[in-house]
């Protein structure tokens, strides 16, 4: 029985240590030292990175608590001069503000190292990004499906990203050898990896994630519009269908600039649908608004 579980901890420990050899990132940066990046740093070191990780932003206090805390070993103020050692930086800030941060990093960024992100829109991102990248830097652009309502350092969990999936969207500029890193990184971290097209992944999320981010918001406005009051009479179905509206209005908004045509999309798609709802409203067709239930329920279903 001893050698049996002796083995078989051997080749957990042999498996961890295969994914963090393959992390081979001496030195990491992460810009936005909040929840995500806060969480990705404690998932690293949680998985057994020995590296150092600094962390770059403007908020001092947010660094220093961050390092108190543990999450990083270091921390700059100043972007170029926060990732000059680094050989893999990680963007974990708005979307909004990439393109600033790529130009700030650029002067400080290294012959050969990486640079990802964690943003939901991806193909603005490259082209915000990917210019300002000098020769011999590779840019994989990336997105873990991970977060919470809440944001910043305060809720960093390095549990975050356990089972989730992360979709990469290699394009026509993006370095095998960086993209495979990149994978490497978020497998660590117990991230299942996809590969997508930035076109097919903004598509896809302005479906399922930013529309309705958007619809969520819409219907607390719609609540408040007819009495604010009104929200304390609300039970757990107005708290978990109104959950994400507690979501950051500055990190929605970027979001909703850098992929608006996609998100615009589906929100005519689901303006067509409500509307086929008031037509059977006003109809007092209850049972073909039972139908409409009906087939939501159990497509409703699908979702993991």
């Amino acid at each position: 029985m001893k050698f049996v579980i002796y083995t078989a901890w051997a080749c957990i420990h042999k498996y961890w240590r295969v994914i963090i050899r393959n992390v081979d990132f001496r030195n990491i940066t992460i810009v936005g030292v909040g929840l995500i990046g806060g969480s990705l740093a404690l998932a690293l070191k949680k998985s057994g990175y020995k590296g150092k990780i600094t962390g770059v932003g403007r908020n001092r206090n947010n660094l220093v608590k961050a390092k108190e805390r543990g999450i990083i070993d270091e921390f700059s103020t100043v972007h170029a001069r926060g990732v000059q050692d680094a050989d893999l930086v990680v963007i974990a800030a708005s979307v909004g503000q990439f393109e600033s941060i790529a130009k700030k990093i650029k002067s400080g960024l290294k012959q050969g190292a990486i640079v990802t992100d964690v943003g939901s829109v991806k193909s603005a991102v490259i082209k915000n990004v990917e210019p300002f990248m000098p020769e011999g830097v590779f840019f994989v652009a990336s997105h873990p499906i991970a977060g919470k309502e809440s944001s910043g350092i305060d809720g960093a969990d390095g549990d975050l990203f356990n089972n989730a999936r992360c979709i990469v969207t290699p394009g026509p500029r993006t370095d095998r050898k960086a993209l495979n890193k990149i994978k490497s990184l978020w497998k660590a971290v117990g991230m299942k990896v996809v590969n997508m097209s930035p076109e097919e992944h903004d598509l896809v999320f302005a479906t399922v994630s930013h529309m309705p981010h958007v619809v969520a918001y819409a219907l607390v406005n719609s609540i408040i519009d007819a009495d604010k009051k009104l929200l304390r009479f609300g039970g757990g179905g107005l708290r978990d269908f109104t959950r994400i509206a507690l979501s950051p209005e500055q990190l929605w908004s970027d979001v909703c600039s850098q992929n608006g045509d996609d998100i615009l999309k589906t929100l005519n798609r689901f303006h067509a649908s409500l509307s086929k709802m008031i037509k059977l409203f006003e109809k007092s067709d209850w049972k073909g608004l039972e139908g409409e239930f009906r087939k939501a329920r159990e497509a409703r279903t699908l979702i993991e």
